[in-house]
């Protein structure tokens, strides 16, 4: 395992849930399936799935839903990146 991958991973994961918050659904989508295939241990495969809910939630209610915030949270698991979930549901 390269770590230097695993953290490219866990960064492009950060740029996703930054271009949630800041309303670029289509960055975010990228992001995301790029963190997944940056990812060498499976932390972030249920990730990608997840964005996409969520974007697709912004897209047609201009918010996230409950069940897309906690697909998120599920996705990104224990850490730092329940901070920046969290910043969505606010």
């Amino acid at each position: 395992m390269d770590g230097r991958s695993q953290r490219r991973a866990l960064t492009a994961a950060e740029r996703a849930l930054d271009a949630l918050e800041e309303g670029r659904v289509d960055a975010a989508r990228s992001a995301a399936r790029r963190a997944a295939q940056l990812d060498q241990i499976g932390a972030f495969a249920a990730f990608p799935r997840a964005v996409d809910q969520a974007a697709d939630d912004l897209v047609e209610n201009g918010s996230f839903s409950e069940l897309s915030l906690a697909a998120l949270t599920a996705a990104v698991g224990p850490g730092p990146l329940e901070v920046a979930v969290a910043r969505l549901g606010r």
